[in-house]
């Protein structure tokens, strides 16, 4: 993986209209990977929202930029049975109960353990991609991230 500051600065310059191509590649190569894990579609589905809400709980603040990045990934995962607020409030939830993110991370750093290098670098860049839609990625999520990558 590219030296990691590095990456976020040319991810936080990203043109938002790339955003949704880079996600789509990655998505499709990353959810393969976490159902095969999991086991079943599903699950490997929601590991893969856990990734994303993480990554928009991070910080500490759930922002509507954010939101509308990760939102089109889960409809196109869960369709009609989550909607904006449904997301909105998965991440608050996960940003209000600091056990349940740190419990979220610890299982997602065990998880990404068993990825190929090359998956492992896809969630990280995903997860990044969520944070730096803002234009910064900041030292929190740097520091979530960091914990991903370990």
């Amino acid at each position: 993986m590219k030296e990691f500051n590095q990456l976020c600065r040319e991810l936080e310059a990203l043109d938002p209209l790339m955003y949704t191509a880079i996600l789509s590649e990655k998505s499709a190569r990353v959810i393969p990977a976490l159902t095969a894990i999991a086991g079943n579609g599903q699950d490997g589905l929601t590991l893969y929202a856990t990734f994303i809400l993480g990554a928009i709980a991070a910080d500490g603040r759930v922002t509507d930029e954010e939101l509308l990045v990760a939102y089109p990934l889960m409809q196109t995962f869960f369709g009609d049975a989550v909607d904006l607020d449904d997301c909105r409030n998965a991440a608050r939830e996960l940003k209000a109960g600091s056990r349940e993110l740190k419990y979220a991370v610890d299982s997602l750093v065990d998880l990404i353990g068993l990825l190929s290098d090359d998956l492992k670098d896809d969630i990280v860049t995903v997860c990044l991609m969520i944070c730096a839609i803002d234009g910064k990625v900041s030292l929190k999520e740097k520091n979530w991230i960091k914990k991903l990558i370990r």
